[in-house]
């Protein structure tokens, strides 16, 4: 295969992982904004280096024009989650998705490999649109928790420094902790309750904070300058408190008051618009 057309063969590649991470992106976005917790917390991607496509059809025996037939890794999506929990929901939210087509599934969390690997790989077609037209992608899926995939990046990167053979003290240390990152886990899995409800109250803060903050802004334009400043000051001394509820009362009364501004100026400009009919 002649060096200039890899980046014409690896184009696609890198379009489908841009595309797939603004599509999970959004789908955090969705479950955050709707007030609701999502069991994706970060994504990420890559499409294999030119070096590594080499390196791995090397050591499978895989022709060069038979590598995008024949490695399926060669664009890759990570998921991370934050519990042991989230993976199932996230693999269910793929499976209904219906613009991508699994091709295999390979669960490395209940079946853990020998090297204390622990992610659920999953395997789909992807359409992407190209100046020649459609083109369908594989894309490796792979989708983890916090912890599995810090010791996966260590374990990654060891590989890479003994060539596969990482020496049995080294190896040892790597097993131990794996079942370390299993602990962890679960110890995670017994407060998730309690983690979930936290964070779910610090974005309903955040959310409420900027609803007010939007209102206060809005009334400067439209209300007496010495009452907004009255407002902001009010607001202030609430959110010094750290009362959600007090905060939620605000934002009401905020709310209201802000209506009352709006529907004083509709009026004059209904007036306008008619006097312009007539």
């Amino acid at each position: 295969m002649e060096i200039q057309l890899w980046r014409e063969i690896l184009t696609p590649y890198d379009l489908a992982v841009r595309e797939l991470i603004v599509k999970f992106e959004h789908l955090i976005y969705e479950h955050r904004s709707r007030g609701l917790y999502s069991p994706i917390e970060q994504v990420t991607g890559r499409v294999k280096t030119v070096a590594s496509i080499l390196d791995k059809a090397q050591k499978k025996n895989i022709p060069l024009d038979e590598i995008e037939d024949r490695l399926v890794d060669i664009a890759g999506v990570r998921i991370i989650c934050q519990f042991v929990e989230d993976i199932q929901k996230v693999v269910e939210i793929i499976r209904r998705r219906t613009d991508m087509e699994i091709i295999r599934e390979r669960d490395y969390i209940n079946h853990m490999k020998d090297s204390g690997y622990r992610s659920y790989h999953i395997i789909v077609w992807y359409e992407v649109q190209t100046l020649e037209g459609g083109r369908r992608i594989k894309v490796e899926i792979q989708i983890r928790t916090l912890a599995m995939n810090f010791w996966s990046t260590i374990e990654h990167s060891l590989q890479y420094k003994y060539k596969k053979n990482i020496p049995d003290h080294i190896r040892e240390k790597l097993t131990n902790a794996a079942n370390a990152i299993i602990s962890l886990d679960n110890e995670m899995s017994s407060v998730r309750s309690e983690i979930m409800d936290a964070q779910n109250s610090s974005q309903l803060h955040s959310r409420i904070v900027a609803d007010i903050l939007n209102n206060i802004q809005n009334l400067y334009r439209i209300a007496n300058k010495r009452e907004v400043a009255k407002i902001q000051d009010e607001f202030y001394r609430i959110y010094e408190l750290n009362d959600i509820d007090q905060l939620k009362r605000f934002s009401g009364e905020l709310d209201v008051i802000a209506e009352g501004y709006r529907a004083q100026s509709v009026p004059s400009s209904e007036a306008d618009v008619d006097m312009q009919g007539d």
